[in-house]
Parts: structure tokens; sequence; C-alpha cells
């Protein structure tokens, strides 16, 4: 058996996700599994994703590995999946990996970059990637807040996971906000790992300071209770993107 990596692209809009169900086949992760099965004549091939993006989010950069009992060279399975795979699912580049390899576990950081519209004027062409809010915000107090949350720190109040042994400690190396044009402003997240729902509570949240709902210094606040119920709305899945997986 060869082991392969891959990077792919993907515009989330119409899939339920990254990881494969049993009620639906219009998943990522089920597209890749079953042109992968009709190339081998595997009706078992697995395929493991870097993270699992939610319905709706896209990327630019995730990455998936999978093995085969195969004979064709690494562009030729690229090939193979882009003449099948839909239009809006794309592998970029491929990499034969060593046996051991595996695509989460030996993941050391992703990058995420959520999109925000900040205009009462419609987005035409951006309407699919952005989260569209026409009341203005305040950026600079938005910056504010994001400095606190940099570093290494309980993310436990910023994910819809419920109770669990799993640690919920993740670093954040890095929460960029800039603006990019006249009406959009970006936040890039970059960290070692981020928990389900993290950044679109923290995008949410964050929206909240810069709407003067919520005050930057809040927080530590939020950090040291731990309480979901005490942080901001779920920001909608659309504005976020998964950028880059590093290792």
């Amino acid at each position: 058996m060869r082991n392969f990596k891959i990077i792919l692209q993907y515009e989330g809009t119409r899939y339920q996700g990254w990881q494969r169900q049993a009620s639906t086949g219009n998943t990522i992760q089920g597209k890749l599994e079953a042109i992968l099965g009709k190339m081998t004549g595997v009706e078992a091939v697995q395929v493991d994703g870097a993270g699992r993006t939610d319905a709706g989010v896209h990327a630019y950069g995730q990455a998936a590995g999978f093995k085969l009992d195969t004979d064709r060279t690494p562009e030729a399975v690229l090939a193979y999946l882009n003449q099948y795979l839909p239009e809006d699912i794309g592998v970029i580049a491929i990499e034969e990996m060593p046996e051991r390899f595996h695509c989460r576990l030996h993941a050391r950081g992703k990058t995420y970059r959520y999109r925000i519209w900040n205009s009462a004027l419609p987005p035409v062409f951006e309407r699919r990637y952005v989260y569209e809010y026409p009341q203005p915000l305040d950026i600079e107090a938005m910056r504010r807040a994001a400095a606190l949350l940099v570093g290494t720190h309980d993310f436990k109040a910023f994910t819809s996971t419920k109770k669990g042994k799993k640690s919920t400690v993740r670093t954040i190396e890095e929460l960029r906000i800039e603006t990019a044009g006249e009406r959009e402003i970006q936040l890039t997240y970059r960290g070692d790992g981020f928990l389900y729902h993290m950044v679109r509570i923290l995008t949410g949240t964050l929206i909240e300071v810069g709407s003067g709902a919520r005050r930057p210094e809040e927080m530590a606040e939020l950090l040291a209770c731990g309480l979901r119920e005490r942080a901001g709305a779920l920001a909608p899945a659309k504005g976020l993107a998964l950028m880059e997986v590093r290792y």
C-alpha cells in the first residue's frame, strides 16, 4: 500500500461539510472516496482530512491523505481525481509520503480566514464567500480584543463541543484584522489547532466588540469563565475558509 497526501481546494456552498455521512454522499470526503474507489475497484477507500470543515465552509489549502494499492504515478492519481471531481472541488498538489504519515495527526498548525462584507451595498460576486454585516464596525476595538486572544489559552467558551475528556487548550499564534478595499474586513487566524466552531464563535464575538455590544476587555473574562453561553454568536459558515495546513 502506498500513502498519498493531497492538497485540495473547494467551494463549500453546496456541500454538507467535509465528513462523510450515511444519509448523503454530498460531502467532500464522500466525493473523494467514491472517485478513488472507482479508480481502484476497492469499495472502502478511506480519505482522512487534516480537519473537518463545516457545511458551507470553503478551503484554499485543505490537506488529506489516503492509502492505495496502485501502480499509478502520483501525477496520474491527481489527474484522475480532477477528471471526475465536480468543478467546485479540485486537487492542486499530490505527493507520496512515508507509510506512517497521517495528515491530521502530523499537522502542526492551520490558518483560517474569515471575510466580513462591512457595507450595506450588496457583494454580488462575493456573496458566497463573505458574511454581510452592514452596520459600521470599530476595527481598532476589534484589534484590541483580538490581542487578548493571542497566546495559549483554554478556549472552552469559544467552542460548540460538549463536555468531554479532550483538552480545550489551544495556541493562537496570530490573529490579524485587516481591511481589503473600502468594504471588506478580513480576520486571519493562525494557530496550532482549532476546536469545533472555534473560529466562527471568536469571529462572532469580535463582531460584537466592533459593533459596541461588548468591551474588548471582556475577552479575558470569557477565557477565564469558560462558558459558551457568555461568548458571542456563531458567525455564518460562508465567510470562513481554511487557507493552509502546516507540517
